[in-house]
């Protein structure tokens, strides 16, 4: 029997990367494209099934921005599938990056440089704003979109034949001290990227504590440092050629500089090879390329509480509740 996984944001960047990898893998798998732009997953959903051509490949178009767009590819995916073996939640924004120069030149003086660059603590802020939910966009982009997927696809992840896995895709950007409970869409702070990253962590320890005795078993990942999209978003590209020298020394202090999208998923895939049930619910898995361009797989324990994971979970309940009723409302406004 196929296996069946989901990958959203996968049509571009470490999405794609992990698609083109699954299927390497193993070409008689069932892979889903959870995509927003719906021409762009077609061209890759040809571009896969060109080199792999005994994979099933299909598309469901989901915003998980939106949650109408989340419930809607719900709704599709339970009428095409009675299971989900994997979910890859990988989709996310960090949305108008803005560097800090200041700390930057006081990083290079300071013996904190190497721990700067490898998770960029400090340095990035971002602009954020209100989604047609009422939302913050980065939470609900990164966390909350996901986290209704996940409810709503409850009984296609707990089928009882064998365990299912999701799989976030998180950062070593991911600090506590830029998480509150009191302010978990971070609408008062100015790093809400590295805030949603924290709150996976917290989210993925809550459903290993709510749902493994069902057989859903959560992971989180941190891709390293890539040359993609959203980098380019922080400085030109030209500008990271320029210091690409520099970076490949980093890389024998460091190994959080993966600078390619395929050598990102390293634990992605690693993971997709575990039996979930012997994975460690509060390790986080980084994938890692040495100065020489090996890449592996280590371990990391992640800086957080399980009463604060079920304290967040619970929040996320809540609001999923009052959100599907305003959802429901207004759509009752409008068939009126």
């Amino acid at each position: 029997m196929r296996k069946v996984v989901l990958v959203t944001g996968a049509s571009s960047g470490l999405g794609l990367a992990l698609c083109e990898r699954l299927l390497e893998e193993n070409d008689e798998l069932h892979l889903c494209l959870a995509c927003r732009n719906m021409a762009k997953a077609e061209g890759v959903r040809a571009q896969l099934l060109a080199l792999h051509p005994r994979a099933e490949v299909t598309i469901v178009q989901v915003d998980v921005s939106n949650v109408r767009s989340v419930l809607r590819a719900c709704q599709e995916l339970k009428q095409r599938y009675q299971r989900l073996d994997y979910i890859y939640l990988n989709a996310g924004i960090m949305p108008n990056p803005q560097l800090n120069i200041k700390a930057l030149f006081s990083g290079l003086f300071s013996r904190r440089v190497i721990h700067m660059f490898s998770t960029a603590e400090g340095l990035l802020t971002q602009e954020d704003k209100l989604t047609a939910d009422g939302l913050q966009e980065v939470f609900e982009t990164n966390v909350f979109g996901h986290f209704i997927l996940i409810q709503e696809l409850e009984a296609l992840l707990c089928h009882g034949d064998s365990p299912s896995q999701v799989i976030w895709t998180s950062s070593r950007n991911a600090k506590k001290s830029n998480f509150s409970l009191e302010d978990f869409q971070h609408s008062k702070g100015q790093e809400p990227y590295s805030s949603s990253k924290y709150a996976m962590d917290l989210l993925s320890v809550a459903l290993n504590r709510n749902f493994n005795q069902w057989g859903l078993y959560s992971s989180v990942v941190c891709p390293g440092t890539m040359l993609t999209n959203m980098t380019y978003g922080i400085l030109p590209r030209f500008v990271w050629m320029l210091l690409m020298p520099i970076t490949w020394l980093l890389r024998f202090f460091t190994d959080s500089f993966t600078l390619t999208s395929s050598n990102g998923t390293e634990a992605l895939i690693w993971l997709f090879h575990q039996k979930p049930e012997s994975l460690d619910a509060l390790t986080k898995y980084m994938s890692g390329t040495s100065g020489f361009g090996s890449t592996y797989v280590r371990t990391q324990k992640m800086d957080l509480d399980e009463d604060t994971a079920e304290k967040f979970y619970q929040n996320l309940l809540h609001l999923q509740k009052h959100i599907r009723i305003a959802v429901q409302k207004a759509d009752d406004g409008l068939v009126s």
